[in-house]
Order: structure tokens, then sequence, then C-alpha cells
């Protein structure tokens, strides 16, 4: 199940405790963490001004200005199948980019296309192709993350996007989350996806006929650690507020 799948009951529950629906003793939203794991949950967010840049794609934090041309990908009934996701209203999108924006369980990039962005100087709304995502689902196993990626654009499938995306989270949680372990949970019927994940060493686990979903895994042991550092050695960093400002000035 995606997480804006359990976005989608968040809201309604929230919005049904508001009602008066609910016992107002519920409590809503992610487990209390153990104090042991804070230092791990501050990190989730330390994307928040940071940019990646590899040889196709850039990754930006999901800023509020990316929210109208994502709402308008997850409308497509294709989209929303393949990432087994219910769609959201507009003012529900909003909130999702908040919760990823703010909650300390999850970090997500928005996939530029990283040529037009910086080589032809566009806003990076114009240059959006996809976006990845990390958050944690097992609070007693703060190394294990889920990961998903979705390049939303038709033109760039197929094309070593969500590959490279992939290869750049994992070097970013494994670098700077302590990440060491990688769960995909991909739609039985998303053959290419499932067969991207096979690329980059994920094995199947488990198969849910109830969510009609596979479950992949990859542990990092040295060996992997050695080959996503090979891959991902060209992977630059940067603040995102400054190189957003410098295509700003670029553009007037």
């Amino acid at each position: 199940m995606s997480f804006r799948a359990l976005f989608l009951g968040y809201v309604v529950a929230r919005e049904a405790l508001r009602a008066g629906r609910c016992s107002s003793g519920a409590r809503l939203g992610v487990p209390e963490v153990p104090i042991s794991l804070s230092s791990l949950l501050e990190a989730m967010r330390i994307n928040q001004d940071t940019v990646l840049q590899g040889k196709l794609v850039a990754l930006v934090p999901y800023a509020v200005h990316h929210v109208p041309r994502y709402h308008e990908w997850m409308k497509s009934e294709t989209l929303q199948k393949l990432t087994a996701s219910e769609p959201l209203t507009l003012e529900q999108e909003y909130s999702m980019q908040q919760s990823w924006r703010e909650d300390a369980d999850k970090c997500t990039f928005i996939v530029l296309d990283r040529k037009r962005w910086m080589e032809q100087v566009c806003p990076d709304e114009d240059c959006m192709v996809g976006d990845v995502n990390l958050f944690l689902t097992a609070p007693e196993d703060p190394s294990l993350a889920e990961i998903e990626v979705m390049i939303a654009e038709s033109s760039y499938r197929g094309k070593g996007f969500g590959k490279e995306a992939a290869l750049m989270m994992m070097f970013y949680g494994v670098t700077k989350l302590g990440i060491t372990k990688f769960e995909a949970k991909i739609g039985q019927e998303n053959k290419v996806s499932i067969c991207m994940f096979q690329k980059l060493r994920f094995n199947e686990v488990s198969v849910s006929s109830v969510f009609q979903e596979v479950t992949m895994r990859l542990t990092m042991g040295e060996e992997q650690k050695k080959w996503l550092l090979a891959l991902t050695n060209h992977v630059t960093e940067a603040d995102y507020s400054e190189t957003q400002q410098h295509i700003q000035q670029s553009l007037t």
C-alpha cells in the first residue's frame, strides 16, 4: 500500500475527529517515537535545503510550488494503478506536501530533468518528471526504509531516469540517514518497476494477494555499499535555495 493511500486514510480519520465522529481521545498520525531514534528522525528532514545532481536527474525538496503539477499527475488513472494510490483533492495534496516536508519519518525529493533545469535554465516546476521517497515503517528498526520512485512523465520512462533517481536516493539514505536496509512494495502488474529493482539488486521477499503487491528488499552489506558508491560517485550536493536563486537570476 502506497503512502498516498495511507495518507488518505489519515485525512479521513482526521476529518472524522474534527467532525466529532471519533472519540476525542483518539490519537492520530504516527506512533510516538522512542527517544533513542531522535537523531535519526531529525536527520530525515535534512534534505529541506538540499539538491542532488546526477547525470540525468536532479533531486530537489518537495515544495509548495510543485504541488499543482504533482496534483495534475495524480489525476491519471494509470499512475494511480501503477502506484497503488488514491486520488486526492488539491487541498489534500497540499496537506500531504506539508506532511512530507515536516514529518520526521519521511524524506522526499522531486525528480527534475537535470539538463533542462541547469543547462536550459527553466523553473524547476517546468522540469518535473517524477518523485522519489523514503519513509520509516518500522519504529523498532530505524535502519529500514521503504523506497518509492515514480516517473510520472511518460516521455521520460525507460530512459534511466527512474533508475538514477532510485540510486541517488539510496546513496542519500546510506550516507546521510544511516539506512542499511531498503524495501520496495510494488504492484504485481508493474513489471517495469519490478525489473528495475531487480537490476538494483533487490530480491523478492513476499507477495501479498490482498494488496496485490510484491515486497522486495536489499540489505546493504559491504559489497553492496561499494557497488552503490561506485554507481553514484558522480553525484554532487548543493544548497537548493542558492541554486534556485541562481536560476531565477538567470531567468530575469
